[in-house]
């Protein structure tokens, strides 16, 4: 089952229901844990063959109808937030320099479902298993970044460490120069993949109709031309992109209306299997399974 299953399901068994209206919201606590899960990935660094470090400080940006909506559960919502990066982080592979914090705040430049997600790694010597520098145990949002004016994954300049929250660890040792995978301290980061000799199978399912992903890419738009035309008049020709991989990903292809994925307008995302993606009135379901 996989860790957001798991995360809402939690969220389903409080006790009393506390969480019953919360999920009337416009922001659902699921699309926040998934936009948790994508801020890791974005901001994963490499120290050494056996370490990668994420973020375990995270700031959620909320709209103020969201935010009064949430804020009597954020104790708790917080911490089943941070309980599912932990678990996402075993399953990653991923280690944290302190204990994993959740925080909602209110952004009163956010529209109503829209929201935002700031991080940080902060060091800290007395962390424990799941929060410290040990390996996690192997396992087998119109607006970028979901608010006006920000990049993918958070704020200006890219994923993470945006609106002066930064992502370089407080206190940690100094970044080596070029840590092993990224010669020369360029190329895309190393990310954990399948066992060997597992297959992985990519499709995407669009208004009932599965479209199975046989190449590296798959094109999306109005145009004939496109891998998967969709006729909807608010789809571009070529509207986006979706890449396959570890991670697979989706990149707006300077569409008119852009994309939103899992709830977030972006122009590049992170995909899992269950990635809500819309494009124009249009809902797309990203899909993978091993095997």
């Amino acid at each position: 089952m996989g860790v957001l299953k798991k995360f809402e399901q939690r969220l389903e068994g409080l006790v009393n229901g506390t969480f019953a209206k919360v999920f009337k919201s416009e922001v659902q606590p699921v699309e926040i844990a998934g936009a948790l899960q994508r801020e890791c990935d974005n901001n994963a660094t490499i120290w050494n063959r056996d370490r990668t470090v994420v973020p375990n400080d995270f700031i959620v940006e909320l709209s103020t109808p969201d935010y009064e909506r949430l804020s009597p559960y954020s104790g708790q919502l917080g911490d089943e937030l941070s309980g599912m990066v932990r678990d996402y982080a075993k399953q990653q592979r991923y280690t944290f320099m302190g204990p994993i914090k959740v925080h909602l705040e209110k952004a009163e430049d956010l529209d109503t479902g829209l929201y935002r997600v700031r991080s940080r790694t902060l060091a800290s010597s007395t962390s424990q298993a799941g929060g410290g520098p040990a390996p996690a145990a192997p396992a087998p949002s119109g607006r970028p970044g979901g608010g006006p004016g920000g990049g993918p994954g958070g704020g200006p300049g890219g994923p993470g460490g945006g609106y002066g929250y930064p992502n370089q660890p407080t206190g940690a040792p100094p970044m080596p120069s070029a840590p092993p995978g990224r010669p020369g301290g360029g190329g895309p980061e190393h990310r954990p993949g399948p066992p060997p000799g597992a297959q992985t199978r990519h499709w995407i399912e669009v208004n009932g109709t599965r479209h199975q992903i046989s190449r590296s890419t798959l094109v999306l738009g109005r145009s004939t031309e496109a891998d998967v035309r969709i006729d909807d008049p608010g789809v571009s020709r070529r509207h986006c992109e979706i890449r396959t991989g570890t991670p697979s990903t989706i990149q707006d292809l300077g569409s008119t209306n852009g994309i939103v994925v899992d709830g977030q307008h972006t122009t590049r995302a992170t995909l899992r299997d269950g990635s809500r993606i819309v494009v124009g009135s249009t809902t797309i379901i990203y899909r993978q399974a091993e095997g």
